[in-house]
């Protein structure tokens, strides 16, 4: 089922992704890499009329993020303003180099300079403009410095040149020691290990407050929308510690570490900046007053309302009721309606395992539309839709419910939440068996373009949603025994999520999930066994559940009960209806392999009440071809093909490649077992059309490449043409099952008993 995120219901440094940050004490300072910025404007000035319309306007887009972004090496600024416009990178190298070789009056002359650009009755810069404003504070800060400051630039100025120069000299005695070749894969192999996101930034000096929000904006949005392209956590937090040495007081820069500390799972760092987040806040004052009050309480409720999202994201249940309780009391003291909201949300997710707690989340729904928090309306609606689904409701009223929710997403511009509304239908469809629907939600969402307008030119395609969506289309590709292009759309979840990021786990439980059935259809149990382990890690319950599968495959009859009846117990109390349904069709198994076959009729009509009760109907279907094949086992085949046609048509239409072969494998079986009193004529066409339907279940389990069914159907259909007296055909299939059973030798139970 689609997770509605919880780290979406509140965020008190972001909106739409972007961090609103306020440095306090960082003022701008002139640097050699921001005279270097003022020498390109100065020969962008210059060179006037003889740029063309293409290259201005490429220099114009390329001057916001050199202005806003953290210095960079010469040789890399020198490369950017070079794909922009080749002829002013080679005035501007020519300036800097006269300039750091020459005397310290030239780099005087120059900022005196600088004041030209402003006079004039049609002056080159404007004043108020964002390339005005960045040279009067240049020029401001310079006249600002005492002679051993401007010898200390100076000075700079030349080592940060010199650095340049003696890089480009090492680059050009490897190029002669090395050919061609060889050089170029070394250059490839460099801008492969070495991101260019990481080897632009050198805050090894104090940012001014413009670089640091800037930086900071950029991370934050980057983390929200495509952790991907994010500094690594290693490196952004070495960054962020060398914000903070110059600033400890830097909130902001708190905050942002601790969704850093979030993305490795690190609990004890991520507490330690949160509450140092919210500690500097106080203490700053940064906190301006909200619903008529202070911002030193306001501040302490919403620490505690984020510390408990914190315990909560980490299972540690206890401490966020806790800390969840003491923001409810803080709220009411200031009469905080707001942050109430958010904590009635919050008090849902924590008790949602209780009855009421239905009737909790749609006074939190009314209430937030009340006061008009759509965007905490929509997750309320979102959430008690995920509730009703797994409570049995009908799919028509949910997706009307869904479809009110879309309104408030189109109307707010919410675009996140349409990605999420989306991914909730498809786990939807899929939840009651309709997979064709879930296919195609799955495709509207990833042909879908992102509302939100992010930064750095990152698409909003790197959230929960995309990776919930895409793990259902690999897993649908399964099971329609499209293997190879399951393992495409599983290599693409882990290039577009890695190993360390946050949603990974998702694509990592289906590739488990995947791998296990391919191996069981193999008939290769020990590899299918070596498996559950790591889905035992990523979800307990499905890995005893696969343990239990593997077992009863080996014929551990006694183990494989065992291991059922204690996850039965337990689904039924955490009320994992789905999975109880599934249990219970494989304890019928256990008790048809041990010929118990009365003993499995209660348990599959438990199973079929429990399903057609909570509106599962492809679990429903697959409960009646359990049925039928019970009925099949008792010696009544005529009843059994009669229900066969009540469910075979879900099974055809949205069930997996086996299942279907499955079905038709036993369609087969029952015709072959009603002609025994038809007529010999009779009998003979019930044969041959249970032949076509075995050839049919032979095309599905070739597909999915499952040898052991295979066999089977090639042992019943060499019969069937020995009672026709096809000689030719019955030796074909006789000879193509000896080479199946050579591969995959039985495991002695007797072909009837086995129906799956």
């Amino acid at each position: 089922m689609a997770s509605v995120h919880e780290s979406l219901y509140f965020n008190p440094m972001m909106t739409n992704g972007v961090v609103h940050a306020n440095v306090f004490g960082i003022k701008d300072c002139v640097t050699p890499y921001k005279m270097a910025l003022l020498v390109l404007l100065s020969e962008l000035g210059r060179a006037g009329a003889q740029l063309s319309l293409l290259e201005r306007r490429r220099l114009n887009r390329l001057l916001l993020p050199l202005l806003q972004g953290p210095d960079m090496t010469l040789s890399r600024l020198h490369k950017a303003i070079e794909e922009s416009c080749p002829n002013l990178a080679n005035s501007v190298q020519i300036r800097i180099k006269l300039m750091a070789e020459g005397e310290l009056k030239d780099m005087e002359q120059f900022f005196d300079d600088l004041s030209d650009s402003f006079t004039g009755t049609e002056p080159e810069v404007h004043k108020t403009s964002v390339v005005g404003l960045f040279l009067r504070h240049m020029i401001l800060a310079y006249n600002k410095l005492s002679f051993s400051q401007v010898y200390k630039l100076y000075t700079a100025l030349q080592q940060y040149y010199q650095n340049d120069e003696k890089k480009a000299g090492i680059d050009e005695t490897d190029m002669e020691l090395t050919n061609t070749e060889e050089l170029e894969g070394k250059m490839e192999k460099e801008e492969l290990d070495v991101p260019l996101r990481e080897e632009e930034i050198s805050c090894s000096g104090p940012l001014s407050q413009k670089q640091a929000e800037y930086f900071l904006s950029q991370q934050a949005s980057l983390l929200k929308n495509d952790e991907t392209k994010a500094l690594t956590p290693a490196f952004l937090q070495k960054e962020l510690n060398n914000l903070l040495k110059f600033n400890p007081d830097f909130a902001e820069a708190h905050y942002l570490s601790y969704l850093n500390s979030l993305r490795v799972q690190d609990v004890f760092s991520s507490t330690h900046s949160l509450l140092h987040y919210f500690d500097r806040l106080i203490l700053t004052g940064a906190e301006s007053k909200s619903n008529g009050d202070e911002g030193y309480g306001r501040s302490l409720r919403y620490a505690a309302l984020n510390l408990a999202a914190l315990h909560c994201r980490f299972g540690h249940y206890r401490q966020a009721e806790l800390a969840l309780q003491e923001a409810i009391r803080i709220a009411q003291e200031s009469n905080d309606h707001v942050c109430l909201q958010h904590c009635l949300s919050w008090l849902y997710i924590l008790e949602q395992k209780r009855s009421d707690s239905c009737v909790l989340l749609e006074h939190s729904v009314k209430k937030a539309v009340h006061f008009g928090l759509p965007y905490l309306a929509s997750l309320g609606i979102q959430s008690l839709v995920q509730q009703r689904a797994f409570a049995g409701k009908t799919a028509n009223k949910l997706m009307d419910a869904l479809k009110d929710s879309d309104l408030l997403h189109w109307k707010h511009s919410l675009s996140e939440l349409i990605d999420i509304s989306i991914a909730q239908k498809t786990a939807i469809w899929r939840l009651y068996g309709r997979s064709t629907m879930a296919l195609q939600q799955a495709q509207m969402l990833l042909s879908m373009n992102s509302l939100e307008a992010v930064n750095v030119g990152v698409q909003q395609n790197n959230t929960e949603s995309f990776a919930v969506v895409l793990c259902h289309l690999a897993e649908l590709h399964a099971e329609q025994g499209c293997f190879a292009a399951a393992s495409e759309i599983l290599k693409h979840l882990k290039e577009r999520f890695p190993p360390s990021s946050q949603h990974a786990q998702l694509w990592m439980l289906f590739d488990q999930k995947i791998q296990f059935d391919r191996a069981m259809n193999d008939g290769k149990y020990h590899v299918a066994d070596s498996f559950v382990a790591g889905i035992t890690a990523l979800n307990s319950i499905e890995g005893v559940y696969r343990k239990a599968i593997v077992l009863k495959a080996q014929n551990q009859m006694s183990e494989a009960h065992k291991l059922l009846q204690k996850l039965l117990i337990h689904c039924q109390n955490i009320k994992n209806t789905e999975m109880v349904i599934s249990v219970l069709l494989s304890i019928a198994e256990l008790y048809w392999r041990s010929s118990c076959h009365t003993i499995a009729l209660p348990v599959l009509l438990q199973a079929l009440a429990l399903s057609r009760e909570y509106r599962l109907q492809y679990l429903a279907s697959e409960t009646v071809l359990n049925l039928a094949f019970s009925q099949l086992i008792l010696g009544i085949p005529e009843q059994a093909l009669n229900i066969l046609h009540t469910a075979i048509e879900p099974i055809l239409a949205h069930g997996a490649v086996l299942d279907k072969g499955c079905a038709m494998f036993l369609v087969a079986k029952c015709q072959v077992a009603s002609a025994a009193s038809y007529s010999p004529q009779k009998k003979t066409e019930a044969l041959e059309l249970a032949i076509l339907n075995l050839n049919e279940a032979k095309t599905y389990f070739a597909k999915v490449d499952c040898k052991e069914q295979l066999r089977d159907v090639l042992y019943f259909q060499a019969r069937l043409f020995h009672t026709l007296g096809k000689t030719q055909e019955r030796n074909k299939c006789a000879m193509l099952f000896r080479q199946v059973h050579q591969e995959l030798p039985a495991h002695g139970v007797p072909l009837i008993n086995a129906f799956k």
